[in-house]
């Protein structure tokens, strides 16, 4: 069967034997993450009236949850595998600090590198839910830059944060709130490649591609790739719907070799020196895809930083995606689940 798009396919299984004889090195290694933070609440109940006062549901609340959100369930993901995070945020002087403070730690992700910005709220949503159906879902968030004196707090974490000679990677998590800027993402990228680490990116779709310049590899999913490459839907179809001029466009604008798009369903893509590999999904099924994203970026810095090929990490990393999405919000893939996969393919 001929194949004009020139992508070796590999199959899950061909990365069962060298992913289990490679865990270990996963173990205790330190990876910095830099990105906004928040917390995803879930207030759950029934609808068995409308409200006098106004023509809108009453909900009579059953359960409440807080989870990890944003980069901070970045994190969470490093810790369930066995790696060590190094988290650098900002939150408010709020409630919502404390909150997310107690979170991190129930998650074993250390707090001392988070940065108080009293002129901000801490980012938190709340969903309101009736039988898996939202009701209505409230922000408290400002989207706006860090003032200078608060960018140049965070640098210095990500400076300290370096100093550890267990570091093997830096991810900038992008969600467009206002800690990533073109300057902050340049000077991590200056530091990193300065101590010869891996960086990543996980990009936000309307965040200009220069911001993220100088970074090893991007994670975006099919979707964030086109809209960062400006590609219309006449040139899709040109292409025969192609990714490999998106993953070229991509790589060129960033001034790296590689890069990683994932494709849902149909797994991701890998692109490196020229090599172009899919890897089909390894779901079983899928519940929510929220925070998918967050386990694949995680999972792929901790294994490529510790020594794994580019290629192996994916592997790993869809791997662990896979686990996530068949489970309902954000939640992080344990190191243990991992393995039962593992000895499953």
């Amino acid at each position: 069967m001929s194949n004009p798009q020139n992508v070796t396919r590999k199959a899950m299984a061909d990365f069962t034997a060298p992913l289990k004889h490679s865990l270990f090195k996963l173990d205790g290694r330190e990876v910095v993450i830099v990105g906004d933070i928040g917390v995803d609440e879930y207030t759950l109940g029934q609808v068995r009236r409308i409200s006098p006062e106004a023509p809108v549901p009453v909900v009579e609340v059953e359960k409440e949850e807080s989870r990890l959100g944003l980069a901070a369930n970045v994190a969470q993901n490093i810790s369930g595998l066995g790696g060590i995070p190094r988290l650098i945020s900002v939150v408010g002087d709020d409630a919502g600090a404390a909150q997310i403070r107690g979170l991190l730690n129930v998650a074993e992700v250390p707090t001392d590198l988070l940065v108080i910005d009293r002129s901000r709220p801490t980012t938190r949503k709340l969903r309101v839910m009736v039988q898996n159906h939202h009701i209505v879902r409230v922000d408290y968030e400002q989207k706006r830059f860090l003032d200078a004196t608060i960018e140049t707090e965070v640098l210095k974490n990500v400076e300290r944060a370096l100093e550890s000679p267990k570091v093997v990677a830096l991810i900038v998590q992008d969600y467009a709130k206002g800690v990533i800027s073109e300057g902050l993402v340049h000077a991590c990228v200056k530091l990193g490649k300065k101590r010869g680490i891996r960086i990543l990116a996980d990009p936000y779709r309307s965040t200009p591609l220069e911001v993220y310049r100088g970074v090893d590899v991007m994670t975006p999913n099919h979707d964030e790739s086109v809209a960062l490459a400006g590609i219309g839907g006449d040139e899709l179809r040109a292409s025969d719907g192609t990714l490999n001029d998106i993953g070229a466009r991509l790589m060129t604008a960033i001034g790296s070799t590689t890069m990683v798009i994932t494709r849902g369903r149909d797994g991701m893509r890998v692109f490196e020196g020229g090599v172009i590999t899919d890897l089909p999904t390894n779901a079983k099924q899928v519940f929510d895809v929220t925070g998918a994203g967050d386990t694949v970026i995680a999972a792929l810095a901790l294994a490529w930083g510790s020594g794994l090929s580019l290629v192996e990490s994916c592997a790993l990393a869809n791997i662990a995606a896979g686990i996530v999405v068949g489970k309902v919000g954000c939640v992080p893939c344990r190191r243990s689940e991992l393995e039962n996969v593992l000895n499953s393919l």
